[in-house]
């Protein structure tokens, strides 16, 4: 990968958090910093798997892959939060 190819996938991975911590249900109570960490590993997870499945050769933006992109940061928010959130209560 290229460096403006992980240029923007930091980018695209910073929203793609937001977007997942947004899409889950209630507070979570996890640093934003870990969720934009989160969304930058779930962009380039979900720009692989759509990769794989021969789903990022369209013309136009990728529907597809940002959905899968925004489903997996969401899953990843959600159980970070789970964990994070458990850890925290037993000091």
């Amino acid at each position: 990968m290229a460096v403006g190819g992980i240029i923007s996938a930091i980018i695209v991975g910073l929203i793609i958090g937001a977007l997942g911590r947004l899409v889950v249900p209630g507070k979570q109570n996890i640093p934003i910093w870990l969720t934009l960490l989160i969304g930058v590993v779930a962009a380039l997870l979900g720009t692989a798997i759509a990769r794989g499945a021969g789903l990022s050769d369209t013309s136009g933006i990728d529907w597809v892959e940002i959905l899968i992109q925004v489903v997996l940061a969401a899953l990843a928010v959600a159980a970070v939060a789970g964990f994070y959130g458990r850890r925290r209560i037993t000091h």
